[in-house]
């Protein structure tokens, strides 16, 4: 792959910058104080969040190689790294909005202080 010359080198950066934010950027979110060694969690919710991460980290390296490994089918292999990162984004915002169903919340008392996030209704708050 020639980078100088690459036809795809925008949509490779974008790309990668997509899947940095769920792959490595949940590491530091999630495999911390406030949530996977969060005394306040039953074991088993812990267990499932380090899973969690784990998962999204190595979705993430299969996807950056997809991206920058060279070899055939170079745009077939970056639409493949974006649907991986559409299921991974798009699961966060079903969960998110489907709250109601399973009494989930965007924040813990005991996590990240919450901040009012750039788009939904004003009681909305985060914690990452």
């Amino acid at each position: 792959m020639e980078l100088a010359y690459d036809s795809h080198l925008l949509a490779r950066i974008l790309l990668s910058v997509a899947t940095v934010g769920y792959g490595l950027v949940t590491i530091k979110a999630d495999l911390n104080a406030t949530h996977a060694t969060n005394p306040l969690w039953t074991p088993h919710a812990r267990f499932h969040v380090v899973w969690q991460v784990l998962s999204y980290t190595g979705v993430a390296l299969i996807a950056l190689g997809l991206i920058w490994i060279g070899g055939p089918l170079q745009a077939e292999r970056l639409y493949l790294a974006g649907g991986l990162g559409v299921a991974m984004y798009g699961a966060f915002f079903v969960a998110m909005l489907s709250r109601p169903i399973y009494g989930g919340v965007l924040y813990d008392e005991n996590g990240y202080l919450p901040f009012r996030p750039p788009f939904g209704p004003a009681g909305w708050r985060w914690d990452v």
